[in-house]
């Protein structure tokens, strides 16, 4: 089994296509194929099922991946390893909330890649539950997702803490309105795992608001949008709402406090490219 095979698979898994994958691996699709299908051949069963929209792993490829994401791990740490005063080089794979990318990242994340030019930097949004898998099983190094975290295996550190209010139209002058508005008011939530939607149920069954309908969204201007037009309400950052410029009413919520955490493996060395990261995450800020 070739490293390069490896690497080729996890590009695949990740982009989910073998044109977007080769894109990203400045290779042409066929020898993404060719590589893939030797490396079934090899293992002698399907790693991805393909389908008209690209592939998705099997049962055996998403056994395979974590294994795969360790593997390559360690062959670029043992590369790159030169004594902590090297240069950091090779691929570093963060995660973090969407809204954490959006409002606390960026210029973290350009000052470090300004500093580190030859670390290949790629940044996944998720919820927390998710990163947090991805980060035990080696699809991501690290990961900024909503405290407290306390698996075995991982460590996490303070980074940022977050005001969270409850986001209403302008016409809810106060949290009780909002919540039980007539006709059955909605709730406008990202997918389960998302450490807001759970703050924001905990706030629901704290006030007996029972008969809230819950409306799933895939982004925050949707629900920002939504919240806006007198669709329902949400909970969210504050710092978020003010940079959003939408025409809405915040609202002091109990328990407002939510703490983002930077999570990695707990393992005896970690890559250069982490190591050095670390060394740059921000002093928690309220």
């Amino acid at each position: 089994m070739e490293l390069t095979d490896l690497r080729i698979f996890l590009a695949v898994a990740r982009t989910g296509a073998i044109t977007k994958a080769a894109q990203e691996l400045h290779t042409v699709q066929s020898n993404v194929s060719l590589r893939i299908h030797a490396l079934e051949k090899e293992l002698g069963v399907a790693v991805f099922r393909r389908h008209a929209r690209g592939v998705t792993l099997t049962q055996a490829g998403e056994q395979l991946r974590s294994y795969a994401a360790r593997i390559v791990a360690l062959a670029d740490e043992a590369r790159n390893l030169a004594g902590d005063n090297a240069e950091p080089a090779g691929p570093l794979s963060l995660g973090a909330l969407e809204i954490t990318a959006g409002l606390r990242l960026p210029d973290l994340l350009h000052a470090f890649v300004e500093l580190y030019p030859k670390v290949d930097l790629s940044l996944a949004t998720n919820t927390s539950d998710e990163l947090t898998r991805a980060v035990l099983d080696g699809t991501l190094d690290g990961a900024f997702v909503a405290g407290p975290v306390t698996q075995p295996g991982l460590v996490a550190i303070p980074a940022f803490t977050e005001h969270l209010v409850l986001v209403t139209s302008t016409r809810e002058s106060t949290v009780e309105d909002a919540l039980h508005r007539q006709p059955a008011p909605r709730a406008l939530v990202f997918r389960a795992g998302c450490a807001f939607r759970a703050r924001l149920e905990r706030l629901l069954a704290e006030h007996g608001a029972v008969a809230v309908r819950l409306m799933e969204f895939g982004t925050l201007e949707g629900i920002l949008g939504c919240v806006a037009a007198g669709m329902g309400f949400t909970l969210l950052p504050a710092d978020v709402v003010a940079a959003s410029n939408r025409h809405v009413r915040t609202h002091d919520v109990p328990d407002a406090r939510l703490e983002t955490v930077f999570v990695h493996r707990d393992e005896p060395a970690a890559p250069p490219a982490l190591r050095r990261f670390l060394t740059h995450l921000p002093t928690k800020t309220a």
